[in-house]
């Protein structure tokens, strides 16, 4: 039986974790080992963006860790006014630092909950949201941070995610949860595939991948594209 929300982590503790882990977000070869394909979705996304907003002046990053997906972002558009924000001050403080080196746009760092975070709206031309969306607990409240997200995108705008996701079908979703399993063996062995799994279903509640489409639909975006999907993990988002 899958966790309850209420025995989730809380926001104070998925914090904590995060202000421990900024050294190993900031190199994508070490933070990213537990996810499957992570530098072709990183890729993806960003090219994604880039093709789509080809113009863009304004990036938002939510969950932006040490800041990895707005690099690779400038990396194809550079000089962009980036606003990062992330729950954890020591990540966005990393982050800040790194990207502020890469672009002659302006930086701006928040630290915060998007759930409380104040957006502006028609502000921003590409969001990106980078292994964090699975974080949200209930329905209602994905749905009020979609909302949040489209109403904060210029017209034409687009918002792109990488993340871990679950399966529609119970059956479809066993198997590719054994398949991630047998990911993790063979990365760091049994005992990293158990770590791994167990802070997953204390701290994790990912949706799936038809959700968060049929998701972006319901709030406005005129258009959906999926990207990638390999396992328990996927490459999606929407311009508006």
């Amino acid at each position: 039986m899958a966790t309850p929300f209420t025995a989730k982590s809380t926001v104070q503790e998925i914090e904590q974790r995060f202000d421990q882990e900024v050294e190993r977000f900031s190199n994508l070869e070490t933070g990213q080992l537990s996810t499957i394909d992570a530098p072709l979705c990183l890729e993806l996304i960003t090219s994604a963006a880039q093709y789509a907003t080809p113009h863009a002046r304004h990036l938002l990053d939510i969950g932006c860790g040490a800041g990895n997906f707005t690099l690779k972002m400038l990396s194809k558009l550079p000089h962009l006014n980036c606003t990062l924000v992330d729950l954890s001050l020591p990540m966005v403080q990393r982050a800040q630092q790194r990207v502020q080196a890469e672009t002659r746009g302006e930086v701006k760092a928040l630290k915060g909950d998007i759930r409380e975070v104040p957006l502006p709206e028609k502000q921003f031309d590409v969001i990106l949201a980078g292994a964090v969306l699975h974080h949200l607990r209930e329905e209602e409240e994905w749905e009020f941070v979609f909302r949040k997200l489209y109403h904060s995108l210029k017209d034409g705008g687009s918002f792109w995610i990488s993340d871990l996701v679950v399966q529609a079908t119970p059956q479809i979703d066993q198997l590719m949860w054994q398949r991630y399993g047998d990911y993790l063996t063979s990365v760091g062995g049994l005992d990293y595939r158990n770590h791994v799994l167990a802070y997953i279903e204390k701290e994790d509640s990912p949706r799936s991948v038809t959700f968060q489409l049929d998701l972006l639909r319901k709030v406005g975006f005129k258009q959906v594209e999926l990207l990638h999907k390999n396992s328990c993990f996927a490459a999606f988002g929407g311009i508006k």
